[in-house]
């Protein structure tokens, strides 16, 4: 078996019930901790941070020091797609995302995926150097936004909506929204695949705006586009393992894993653990799904979470993790405890 085989989190998204799950969490290199801040007071801005290779890697590094998690995510951010795209993107502190919204198929033309490699090539840097600087154990893993979820940021303009202008695009002008999709089921999946060629040993897809969408529109804007840039990573890199997210889906989540084919699924807090192992793990492995508000917490209520889903995921393919990303204001403690009882756990 080769090293990258044999690494805990890859065993896990093939298939194999582990005798203790791997483990890492969403949003790990981030503010709660006081390193990042540090790092991140260095920078002029959230993006410069991003395409900053010695940034980058220093802050992706910073978790798996301090917690020794299954797996290193790059640093970077979804919406670096976009940008590359030539769409005007700002991060305003204490705000988030602000970008030019695109509100019709002429802004959509204006889009040039031709650059994309080369305005993206520091997050190809980040993920070659992390390569060789984690250890052998770690799995180093790569991702992107999936398209229902960069379209809202692309045509709102922001996040934190009703998703309400996109939804009705979608709705009344279906194949002008379908263009902005395919270009970024295109983009995506270059990218995708290029971050493989770079280094990255599994990639997760970031459907974050899944939830608002009614069943029609569920099969055609997350189900479809997700399908589709599986199946151009697959063609370069048949045995890449693929982590799913489409947040907030409910039941959906089971159509989803059968359809897509992915690896893994990664499921939020709101899912029950007695229907995730019922429903799914007889399809793919189960990424999740710690509340992020009870890490939060911290305390009984804490400890008594993380046995939960321990106890009830634990007996099949299963990655401990957030529902959603480590929030701001968790005391690092919070973290660290997990990660102890997750080591210490047994069956």
């Amino acid at each position: 078996m080769s090293v990258i085989h044999n690494k805990k989190l890859i065993r896990a998204l093939n298939g194999e019930t582990l005798s203790k799950p791997p483990f890492w969490f969403m949003r790990q290199a981030g503010r709660y901790l006081p390193e990042y801040r540090k790092v991140r007071s260095t920078s002029k801005n959230f993006l410069n941070m991003c395409y900053t290779p010695d940034l980058a890697v220093e802050v992706t590094m910073q978790p798996l020091e301090r917690l020794k998690t299954d797996a290193a995510i790059m640093f970077s951010d979804i919406l670096v797609i976009p940008d590359a795209l030539g769409q005007k993107v700002e991060f305003i502190e204490g705000f988030g995302p602000v970008l030019e919204p695109i509100r019709t198929v002429g802004e959509i033309d204006k889009l040039d995926i031709s650059s994309l490699h080369d305005h993206l090539s520091p997050v190809y840097e980040i993920l070659e150097r992390l390569f060789k600087e984690i250890s052998e154990t770690t799995t180093l893993i790569g991702f992107a936004g999936a398209p229902w979820t960069l379209a809202i940021y692309m045509v709102e303009g922001k996040g934190g909506t009703e998703c309400g202008t996109a939804r009705v695009w979608a709705y009344k002008d279906p194949e002008g929204f379908q263009k902005l999709i395919d270009l970024l089921i295109q983009a995506v999946s270059i990218y995708l695949i290029k971050q493989v060629e770079s280094g990255a040993e599994a990639l997760q897809l970031f459907d974050s705006w899944a939830g608002v969408l009614s069943e029609d529109q569920y099969q055609r804007w997350i189900i479809e586009p997700n399908k589709k840039i599986v199946e151009n990573v697959r063609a370069a890199h048949p045995d890449i393992p693929i982590i799913g997210f489409p947040r907030n889906a409910g039941s959906k989540y089971e159509s989803f894993a059968i359809e897509t084919k992915m690896n893994g699924l990664s499921i939020d807090h709101s899912v029950g653990l007695e229907w995730a192992r019922d429903h799914l793990q007889s399809v793919t492995c189960v990424q999740g799904n710690l509340d992020n508000h009870t890490l939060l917490a911290g305390g009984d209520a804490l400890d008594n979470s993380v046995y939960k889903i321990l106890d009830t995921l634990s007996g099949g393919p299963f990655i401990f993790n957030l529902g959603h990303g480590v929030l701001p204001s968790t005391p690092p403690e919070n973290v660290e405890r997990v990660a102890e009882l997750i080591r210490n756990w047994s069956e």
